[in-house]
């Protein structure tokens, strides 16, 4: 049975973007910069390419740190549903000081059995090593009975593969799947997950 599920933070449960226009925006305007939605349109997509780098291993964080928040609808009530059912453990990519504050301020921190930043351990998603260390910190765990669950095919969900679990990709804005990478489960709305898990409960036995 499925016991155990991996939570993204950006894009999954708080919106990043949103947050992201906003500090990117009051930025500008006190560096005495117009603020436009080409500009922040433009930063958005170049730091999204700086991460992926990192996800690919080309650059380290500080490199990109260098080169280079309000939660979703469905979220809270995502987790509250999730949470009385299930070991909920949080996987995130994004620096530890930065996403802790962002933690804090959505209030989801009790949610969670504990919480994973890969600038804290030294490792990052899609990585299997980043992944083995979390599942040797949790006491049972089993990979038939754990899922990840977040947004990016690249780091979500081709992590979920490289470590041997289940995976479902939260694809609000329908973008095509990419070759080389297993999605066993696709959702658009975090409100499908709870009744999705539920059918698919056979799916997960433990050897």
């Amino acid at each position: 049975m499925l016991n155990t599920i991996f939570l993204d933070l950006d894009d999954t449960l708080l919106d990043f973007h949103r947050a992201e226009a906003a500090a990117l925006s009051k930025t500008l305007e006190q560096l005495g910069i117009p603020p436009t939605a080409e500009t922040v349109a433009r930063y958005s997509a170049i730091n999204a390419q700086q991460w992926r780098l990192l996800e690919e291993g080309k650059f380290t964080r500080d490199e990109i740190l260098t080169r280079r928040f309000d939660i979703l609808p469905g979220a809270e009530a995502l987790l509250n549903t999730l949470a009385p059912r299930y070991a909920l453990y949080l996987v995130s990519n994004g620096t530890a000081a930065v996403q802790a504050g962002r933690i804090a301020s959505a209030g989801i921190a009790p949610y969670f059995k504990n919480i994973f930043i890969s600038e804290e351990m030294g490792l990052h998603k899609p990585q299997r090593e980043f992944f083995d260390a979390c599942f040797a910190a949790i006491p049972g765990f089993h990979r038939e009975e754990a899922l990840i669950i977040g947004d990016s095919l690249t780091s979500d969900i081709r992590g979920g593969n490289n470590a041997g679990i289940r995976t479902c990709w939260f694809n609000p804005q329908g973008k095509p799947r990419m070759e080389g990478v297993h999605v066993d489960y696709e959702v658009s709305a975090l409100s499908q997950i709870p009744p999705l898990l539920a059918q698919a409960a056979s799916d997960f036995t433990a050897e």
